[in-house]
């Protein structure tokens, strides 16, 4: 089949989701996810990728009325914070590539790989990671961060759910407020529930403004 023919036949579907999505910040206060739709939902987003499939995602899910209302002050009085059923903290692992002899010793199990394969790059790479400076380990932990709450907000549309990434939140504060030891960087607050009130609709650049082929302008 030609590449043309598969783009011709990309999913309608999946068309949709991404052009529903929405920066949602007005939430229905009355509806609650339950711990298995959450879950379903990060699952889903796991199915990202990441560099060398560490997967160093981490997720803390605040949920209860108290724990919100302690983390919207940090989050600069956002009302999403306590509007929406839940808010997603997505967390880079400094340490998550110590999972990969799991990691890929499952993809062995599988049939995935072999040993022979798996063992040798499961070696290099924790040496790899061991000896990469704190601000490289820290750049890695972002891309794939962002991967994955990317991938988690399309999910949740999928889902028939809305979301809104959060920066903005004093980061000190919310290490300190929920107990995150040095071992995790925070990449962002991810807002989860459903819309009391639609997102506002947006425009994008014209693709041709913003898209080289083979050399960049001069200017």
């Amino acid at each position: 089949m030609s590449t043309s023919t598969q783009i011709g036949q990309s999913s309608a579907l999946f068309a949709d989701v991404i052009r529903e999505r929405r920066s949602v910040r007005v939430y229905d206060k009355s509806v609650r996810l339950s711990h298995e739709e959450i879950k379903e939902m990060l699952k889903e987003a796991t199915l990202a990728p990441s560099s060398s499939n560490v997967q160093p995602w981490r997720f803390l899910v605040i949920e209860t009325e108290e724990l919100k209302e302690k983390l919207q002050p940090i989050a600069y009085n956002q009302s999403q914070v306590t509007e929406a059923a839940a808010v997603i903290a997505v967390l880079g692992d400094m340490e998550g590539y110590k999972k990969l002899g799991e990691i890929f010793g499952e993809s062995v199990k599988r049939g995935y790989m072999t040993e022979d394969t798996a063992k040798p790059f499961v070696e290099r790479s924790i040496n790899t990671y061991a000896s990469l400076p704190e601000e490289r380990m820290h750049k890695v932990l972002h891309i794939d961060g962002g991967i994955v709450s990317q991938q988690l907000m399309l999910v949740a549309r999928a889902h028939g759910y809305d979301t809104v990434p959060m920066a903005g939140y004093d980061e000190a504060e919310f290490k300190k407020a929920f107990n995150i030891s040095e071992r995790y960087v925070p990449i962002m607050l991810i807002a989860l529930g459903k819309a009391a009130k639609p997102g506002h609709p947006t425009t994008r650049l014209p693709i041709d403004d913003i898209t080289f082929f083979n050399e960049m302008p001069a200017n």
